[in-house]
């Protein structure tokens, strides 16, 4: 089974459940670090067009619409239809203007040069092809529109790393294996944040994609990172 299939089945196995546990395993912190992205996402006063990947259960998708100036049109993609059904419930309880839609990163149903801006909270790392997902983005944002990536990752500090390990590979999947009773899952999650490329290397894969000024926030000790590209 591809890569992609194994991750749509994961997700909509988890779907019911994933927004809970999301938050109580990151401690509610996440969502600070939504805020933050989304402040460097929603730039400008105008309206904007604006394409959120992996949007999953549309966290990140509400807090954009929520920003964006009035008449700004907001897409997010998904390979779950599970995921997305719980977002969609949550856009309509949220009163905000934004769609769902079924969407491979890899191969985008999108023109050239259609999005302003185009975000991704924590699903890059479940690309299947990283650099195609990456040249997909490239060639549907418009010139001079902006890349915004939010993603886990590994800190640096000795210290801070052993305890993140500790927390990420045997406290994490206890407890998440316990509440969703799909214990793999949980172990998949933190596997994939440490088989994610390093800050400098996943940078010059954007650089290769076409974007430029190319750039990274490290949050809260380096467990979460922002990078920001331009087309």
């Amino acid at each position: 089974m591809a890569k992609k299939e194994k991750i749509k089945s994961l997700f909509d196995n988890i779907a019911p459940d994933y927004d809970k546990l999301n938050h109580i395993l990151s401690l509610n912190i996440d969502k600070g670090w939504r805020k933050k992205a989304v402040r460097e996402i929603i730039d400008s006063k105008e309206p904007l067009t604006i394409l959120d990947v992996a949007c999953g259960t549309g966290d990140f998708t509400i807090e954009i619409a929520r920003k964006a100036a009035d008449g700004s049109s907001i897409t997010g993609i998904d390979l779950s239809e599970g995921m997305m059904n719980v977002g969609r419930e949550k856009i309509h309880a949220a009163g905000v203007d934004a769609t769902l839609e079924y969407g491979d990163c890899e191969a985008l149903s999108y023109s050239d040069n259609t999005f302003d801006r185009i975000s991704v909270g924590f699903g890059v790392r479940n690309f299947e092809h990283l650099d195609k997902g990456l040249e997909e983005m490239c060639r549907v944002l418009t010139p001079g529109g902006k890349l915004v990536i939010l993603e886990l990752s590994v800190p640096s500090n000795p210290v801070v790393r052993w305890l993140y390990k500790l927390y990420f590979l045997h406290i994490l999947p206890a407890i998440g294996g316990m509440i969703s009773g799909n214990r793999g899952a949980y172990r998949y999650l933190p596997a994939s944040v440490l088989h994610f490329p390093a800050p400098d290397r996943f940078m010059k894969m954007m650089q290769d994609a076409g974007f430029k000024e190319v750039k990274h926030k490290a949050f809260t000790l380096g467990v979460c990172r922002m990078y920001v590209g331009i087309k």
